[in-house]
């Protein structure tokens, strides 16, 4: 899919028509899949990507991976792998022939086809924060997770056009009982959303039903739902090499209808991981690898993407660090082997940071700009992280889409055209020395798309700002998320789509839902 062209009055105006946010809170840039023009950082050069792919591929066929889900195991027997109790171990040459099946690109077109997104390629698509168990504003503080916090970052995912899609559950809900919150939740979501959805892979009821309530929303039938990827779950290894019995049934699941998978182990270096980030990124890879080759298996061409969640710890204290250097290189570096496998690759925006304050935004931006630099496709937790995943804040949501539309506008080509009408020869000779350009006409006709515009940072100066109130940044965010959820109002649907929905989800909570371990 093209990159949808820039409608606005200026850097950073109005949303367009497919925007239908339901609030006029900011001046947002329109809806549109960013395309990064840039070359990818690429820190190893040819030897270096050789021997991080004979260290993966070594791993895999020497110490294998742990396969805790029988019917996994059964399958690799049955393709010739090498299997032992548990343990998985699989030659270079097989990973290698499962990878050549895997689409590098390929689009996920959520219940309003408008909102199709294209992974894989130079796309790069943000989705926001998802599954932390605690929310924090200004307002009320941290607490435990509930629905009606859930249902404030569903309206906030749906606002933003910079958010491309919907996550997990960005707050858990854990007011709502495990055995139906995932009926809750996704029909939230899919009522008052009309972007990309995701399914936990935590059990088959669950990513079944989140299936049929995506194709019901969508009024698809069967055949329709899988033709092509409609939805997406995310699954993570239990480093180190480990695949648990729930999150590959769910990717099976997932696989066998044509719907997206993305393989992400979470290696913590110096913890879950070697210390190294060669090493970990090597580990790591060998666990994406064993799982996505299980997919391709299973239903060749099927469309997967690895992702990368490798930092590392604080030595000190054991805590996880993120938006570090070592982070940075490790997805700079994960980049260039995905681009090594031909695969879509997933990166994250992420923090240590407890409270939406300059540490969270450098930590937070560090790991978006390396998203930027390393070529990722798809970033998920773009937009309201904290605690390392524990928190999640609508302020924080709202100071990151400011850096999602920074850099969106340092994708577009007219910052850097060299036309002769951009080399601007005659307005400089017509101010020459020691004048000024604000009144020429070059710079009145381009004035109000020259520059990208803020709508959360203040950049008058410190008189200006103090006699304006002095609002600090968080509280700023903090009154443009409060005015979201005030004005919001939900994306059109089709009646008899929602009605079957409604239908469907009544008839599942009154089943008892998904079975629960209590």
């Amino acid at each position: 899919m093209n990159e949808e062209p820039a409608r606005r009055k200026r850097a950073g105006g109005r949303a367009g028509n497919q925007a239908r946010a339901g609030s006029a809170a900011i001046d947002q840039m329109p809806w549109r899949l960013p395309v990064n023009p840039d070359r990818p950082i690429e820190p190893l050069d040819a030897e270096g990507v050789t021997r991080v792919h004979n260290g993966a591929m070594r791993i895999l066929r020497e110490i294998g991976i742990e396969i805790l889900n029988p019917e996994a195991l059964e399958i690799f027997r049955r393709a010739g792998c090498r299997v032992q109790d548990t343990n998985v171990r699989m030659d270079e040459d097989f990973v290698m022939e499962m990878l050549a099946h895997a689409p590098a690109t390929f689009d996920i077109t959520p219940r309003n086809t408008d909102r199709r997104i294209t992974l894989g390629g130079r796309h790069m698509i943000f989705g926001a924060v998802a599954s932390p168990p605690n929310a924090w504003d200004m307002e009320r503080g941290k607490r435990s997770g509930d629905f009606q916090s859930f249902q404030e970052f569903v309206k906030l995912n749906q606002y933003f056009n910079c958010i491309h899609l919907a996550g997990g559950y960005s707050v858990e809900p854990i007011d709502v009982h495990p055995s139906v919150r995932h009926l809750d939740c996704i029909e939230d979501l899919l009522i008052n959303t009309d972007k990309a959805v995701h399914a936990y892979s935590l059990g088959a009821e669950r990513v079944e039903d989140a299936m049929e309530m995506v194709r019901l929303a969508g009024g698809l039938t069967q055949a329709e739902f899988d033709a092509s990827a409609r939805m997406y779950t995310n699954i993570n290894s239990v480093s180190p090499l480990k695949h648990d019995y729930p999150m590959l049934d769910g990717a099976m699941r997932m696989a066998r209808r044509n719907q997206a998978v993305i393989v992400t182990p979470f290696t913590l270096a110096g913890a879950m991981a070697p210390v190294t980030m060669a090493g970990a990124v090597a580990l790591s890879l060998a666990e994406g690898l064993s799982a996505i080759a299980l997919l391709q298996y299973i239903n060749p061409g099927c469309p997967v993407a690895i992702g990368t969640f490798t930092s590392n710890v604080d030595m000190k204290s054991g805590a996880p660090a993120f938006g570090t250097p070592e982070y940075m290189r490790a997805t700079q570096m994960t980049g260039q082997m995905a681009r090594f496998y031909k695969l879509p690759m997933r990166a994250s925006g992420s923090c240590a940071a407890n409270i939406p304050d300059g540490q969270a935004m450098w930590e937070t931006s560090n790991a978006l700009w390396s998203a930027v630099q390393s070529g990722t496709n798809l970033v998920f937790h773009a937009a309201g992280w904290l605690e390392g995943g524990l928190i999640a804040s609508p302020e924080k949501f709202v100071m990151d889409c400011e850096i999602l539309q920074m850099i969106q506008r340092y994708f577009e080509e007219a910052i850097w055209a060299t036309t002769e009408d951009d080399i601007a020869f005659d307005a400089i000779r017509e101010v020459g020395a020691g004048g000024h350009y604000f009144g020429v006409q070059h710079t009145q006709d381009r004035y109000q798309t020259a520059f990208y515009q803020p709508f959360v940072s203040d950049w008058r100066n410190y008189e200006a700002w103090q006699q304006d109130g002095g609002v600090w940044t968080q509280e700023r965010a903090h009154r443009i998320y409060k005015q979201i959820i005030a004005e919001f109002e939900p994306p059109a649907m089709n009646g008899d789509h929602a009605e079957d929905l409604r239908r469907f989800v009544a008839r599942r909570r009154q089943e008892g839902g998904a079975p629960t371990d209590y």
